[in-house]
């Protein structure tokens, strides 16, 4: 038995970045037909994103497509275009403790508010010496489960 204290329950989303959103829009809105749910747009971010949502019920992962405010300035959200994957968590905090703990590391910021309105903190794609563990090349989004879901 493991002392894990949370479990991933699924894929919340994939974010794609490009220099521009439009040519992300040409794909997967007027091709693929999926529909817009929401925008965000945050500067500390550095991000002008479009929510778009593929599937319905436990099935619903978000596609979040996004391109730099400011193409020079950190993050850099368009390189590469496959930004990040968000995973489900059942406890947020307990996984983020327990993972610190582990040697994650986890990019600046800490638990907060995402676009989807959900809480959200980030394991950074490389480790480091004080926390080795890193996602290997890949940005990964933990996201806080609504309380239905878990």
């Amino acid at each position: 038995m493991s002392d894990r204290p949370f479990r991933l329950l699924g894929l919340q989303q994939v974010a794609l970045g490009a220099p521009d959103k439009r040519d992300l829009h040409r794909l997967w809105v007027e091709m693929f037909g999926l529909e817009v749910t929401g925008q965000f747009r945050s500067e500390r971010e550095n991000v002008d994103e479009d929510i778009v949502v593929l599937g319905k019920g436990a099935a619903r992962v978000e596609i979040d497509l996004m391109q730099p405010i400011d193409p020079e300035a950190r993050p850099r959200v368009a390189t590469p275009p496959l930004n990040h994957i968000g995973l489900w968590i059942d406890d947020l905090p307990a996984a983020v403790a327990w993972l610190e703990r582990k040697g994650v590391r986890f990019t600046p910021g800490g638990i907060r508010r995402g676009a989807a309105g959900h809480d959200v903190c980030f394991i950074h794609p490389k480790g480091s010496e004080a926390a080795p563990i890193g996602g290997c090349g890949v940005l990964i989004e933990l996201v806080q489960a609504p309380a239905e879901m878990v």
